[in-house]
Formats: C-alpha cells, structure tokens, sequence
C-alpha cells in the first residue's frame, strides 16, 4: 500500500476549522448585539443568539468531543451544513434575501470546494441554493424601523437571489478546478520528495555497504582460510569438522551479503513483508523493539478472535511502532499491549507503567511539539509530542479511532486504538 493513498480521505484540520469558525460565531454576536443595543432595530434578538449558541455548542463538541486532529469528508460535511443552516436561520430572521450579511451564506460551500471531495461540494451548493430561494420568499421583515420605508423593484428582488446563485456557482467551480491542481501539485511533490530522500538514503546505504565489504573482505578471507586449514587438520574429528564446516558457510554468506547490498543498495527490507493478521503485526512490531530494548514487553491476545490477514500498510505499521516505541521509551520496566477483535471491531490497548502524561498537556494530545515545563527531573525522557502526533495522524489517515490518556489500572499513559474491521480490511 502507497504511503499517501490515504491521505485524500481527511483533508480538513481541525484546530484551524474550529479557528475559523469562532471568527464567524464572534463576529455574529458582535453584529447582532450592535443593531440592536447601538442602533435600537428591533427584531427576535433572543432567538437570533440561541441560534448563534447552538454554534457555539458544536464548535464545543468538536474541541472537547471529536477524538481526530483531522476532518473527514463525512464530518466536515455535517459541520458545514450546521453552518450554512445556522446563518440561513439569522438571515430568515431578519430580512431574508434582502438582508446584506446574505453574502456570507456563499462562504461555506467556496471553502469547502478547494479543500473537500466533489460529492460533498455538490451536496454543499444544492443547500446553499435551496436555502437561497426559500429565503427569497419566506423570511421575517428588516428589523425596525429598516422595514417602515425600504421599498424595492420586483426586478431588484428577484436578481439578488439569481446573482447569489450565478456567484455560487462561479466561485464554486473555479475553487474546485485550482484545489485539484494544488492538490495534484502537493501530491506530485510529496512523491518526489519520497522518492528523493528514498534514493539518497539508497545511495548512502550502498556507499556504506560497499565500504564494508572492502573492509571486511580481509578479515573474513582470513577467517575462511583459517577453517579451511583447521578442516584439513581435523579432518578425523567429526564432531569438529561439522562446526568448522559451519563457520566456513557462515563466512562465505557474509560475503554473499555484502556483495549483494554493495551491488544493489535498492533491495527493500522484509520487515513485515506480506499480508498478516494483527496478532502478528503486534508480534513483529513487539519483536524488534525487544532487539534493542531491557524492558519487559507482556502481550495479551486472550480476546482475539480475528485471525483474518491485514493488506501490508506502512502507515499503520509506522503509526504502531510511534505508540509502541513511546511507551518503551517512558515505562520504567513494563509495556502492556492487548489485542481485543471479533467481527466487528479490532482494538489495541498499550499500557506502560511510566509516569504518564503530564496533566498540563494532556488536553493537547496529539498536537505536535508539545513540551511540558515540569520536565527538568528527567530531561532524558522528556519530548516534543511528534511521536505521538505521527502515530495517530498516520492511523487516522487508515480510518482508527485514538484515544490518549492516563491508564486508570496501572501507572503509566494508556492508547486506545479502534478500527471498525469494515473499514480496517478494506485497507
């Protein structure tokens, strides 16, 4: 699987939607309490900022509530649409399509034309013009005393909403056609830049073996000659004989080795190689940490039932071993990883016995380069948050549910990673 096939699915982030959107939501209150304590134009002012609350609830949901950093096609929809209906809804309150703010209904579907799929701008323009022409005839009047002697052609009216719409659509469409470009662009980008670092990492690795196999090439020659005289020698001691007839095989493969990295630094690495199932994902993952690793690794599959093989992912391979690799870094001895599957889901749970997360950063979890001030006992362990921020953007990208925290059963932090097997084995 490419590493950035999946990105295409969350192409929203979600700190900078919630930013934009509290412009929006503060800029409303402003307006509304101005023409109504400044200006004295009466209208429904206690509904018009329940409908300004309700924004403010759901952009409280998706700060405190919504697990991801990022937005789906599918979430960002849904927010959108709240915002389209809410500002429909302050509009219809106070003058309808003749209200100037009008304007401002057009702003959601053109921003989510350059950053969402085609499916959901269509959706996002056909709400938009729909709610255009009920607001063409049906609304509350212009607050007082606007409405007393606003008077206004027919032909005036009714080319608001058809120039709205014409705007729309316009805006819309060349929004999408230069997102696709920029994205194309992005996208050709980040493979070059793949494929460049890809190459330098090869060629070094080449010079590298190259250099080693000039360097060892002496001494394994020796070692070779060696057993071969200890062969002859030794010739009656078979016991002997077949570890000297071992040790002279071994050499000759190191030789192979290092010829073959020195002539084709390309070859790829085997590490999880083929299509296994989570159970052995963890496994390996687990395996070579342990290489380099004093601490104790207790693995828990006692609730798997699902043995059914995962396609080769890198991301969910790299965004496993970013957790696993946290909590081997900050445990003091242990890490716990479980595995829990049936036929719906599959979850993973890994727990160390560190000090976990530290109180003042635990509501950023999963943002990037986070650092807490009370970490001067222990410099060593402490970090910028990238591994995290890695490990969970790169397996929300493959559809996971994250959930960082403290472990209320042991001391450490906790991960909690979801997948829904339907979306997990579609992959």
């Amino acid at each position: 699987m490419k590493f950035f096939e999946t990105s295409k699915y969350y192409t929203l982030k979600k700190s900078t939607y919630i930013f934009l959107r509290w412009i929006g939501i503060i800029g409303q209150l402003i307006s509304i309490n101005i023409v109504y304590f400044y200006f004295d134009f009466k209208f429904d002012f206690l509904i018009a900022n329940f409908v300004v609350f309700l924004g403010i609830i759901s952009n409280i949901y998706l700060i405190f509530i919504y697990p991801k950093t990022q937005l789906s096609d599918r979430s960002a929809l849904v927010f959108l649409i709240i915002d389209i209906i809410q500002l429909g809804s302050l509009i219809y309150l106070t003058g309808g399509i003749i209200n100037p703010f009008v304007i401002f209904l057009l702003i959601p579907s053109v921003f989510a034309s350059s950053n969402l799929g085609l499916r959901t701008n269509f959706l996002l323009v056909t709400l938009t013009i729909l709610i255009i022409i009920f607001l063409t005839f049906y609304s509350h009047d212009l607050p007082e005393p606007l409405n007393y002697h606003f008077h206004i052609s027919p032909y005036i009216y009714y080319s608001i909403p058809l120039s709205l719409i014409i705007a729309l659509v316009f805006l819309n469409y060349f929004a999408i056609i230069f997102g696709s470009e920029s994205r194309l662009r992005k996208e050709a980008l980040n493979k070059m830049e793949e494929i460049m670092a890809k190459e330098h990492e090869m060629l070094s690795l080449g010079g590298q073996a190259a250099a080693a196999a000039h360097s060892l090439g002496t001494p394994l020659s020796t070692i070779k000659i060696i057993s071969q005289e200890l062969m002859q020698q030794l010739k009656n001691n078979k016991d002997v004989i077949q570890d000297i007839e071992l040790l002279s095989s071994q050499v000759e493969r190191c030789n192979q080795i290092l010829k073959r990295l020195s002539l084709n630094p390309n070859e790829e690495d085997d590490f999880i190689d083929e299509d296994i199932s989570m159970r052995e994902y963890l496994k390996e993952i687990v395996t070579s940490f342990k290489e380099t690793s004093n601490n104790e690794f207790i693995l828990n599959f006692d609730q798997d039932s699902n043995s059914k093989k995962i396609t080769k992912s890198i991301e969910i391979i790299y965004g496993l071993r970013n957790f696993v690799g946290n909590a081997n870094k900050f445990c003091k001895n242990k890490i716990y990883i479980s595995l829990k599957s049936n036929n719906e889901i599959t979850e993973i749970v890994i727990e160390d016995d560190g000090m976990g997360y530290p109180a003042d950063i635990l509501s950023k979890i999963g943002e990037p380069y986070l650092q807490t001030p009370n970490n001067k006992e222990n410099k060593s362990k402490s970090g910028l948050g990238l591994g995290i921020f890695i490990g969970k953007t790169l397996l929300e990208k493959n559809f996971a549910v994250i959930n960082c925290r403290n472990s209320k059963t042991r001391s450490g932090a906790e991960v909690v990673i979801n997948w829904k097997n339907s979306d997990l084995f579609k992959i």
